[in-house]
């Protein structure tokens, strides 16, 4: 049995794009944590490590790292390797420049516990111009 769970959030970066989420409680460095030619998370013990982020919904609290991540999120727009949209507890500048470079819908400081919701595997529509995430959960997962 499914349930559809409606989220209003700020809006960082416009736009639409659905997928299945990828969901972590762990901050993510795109300098040296992400492959950008791959879209793998090649950061050691990181709890995706292995895992790929290209076209997924990818949730996650914050980023962390250099600013040179900007540039990592924008290569892997360039690359047809970036999520489909990032959705995070709190956008810190760098995720934030990131998302714009490479025109990620991108969402922050949600109206209910986030990570507590949508959890990895779940289907997630973004409405980022609209402050509105639309989840699709499983009962019993």
């Amino acid at each position: 049995m499914t349930t559809e769970i409606v989220l209003k959030g700020r809006t960082i970066v416009g736009g639409q794009a659905e997928g299945i989420a990828l969901v972590t409680r762990v901050a993510i460095s795109f300098f040296g944590g992400v492959d950008p030619q791959t879209g793998v998370i090649i950061e050691r013990g990181h709890e995706l490590e292995a895992c790929k982020i290209s076209g997924k919904v990818l949730v996650f609290p914050r980023g962390k790292g250099s600013t040179v991540g900007s540039y990592i999120i924008y290569a892997m727009g360039k690359y047809g390797t970036a999520p489909a949209a990032m959705i995070n507890l709190e956008t810190e500048p760098i995720i934030a420049i990131g998302a714009v470079l490479a025109n990620i819908p991108l969402m922050d400081k949600f109206n209910e516990p986030l990570l507590e919701i949508i959890k990895t595997g779940d289907y997630v529509k973004v409405l980022s111009s609209l402050g509105v995430l639309k989840v699709r959960t499983v009962k019993n997962r």
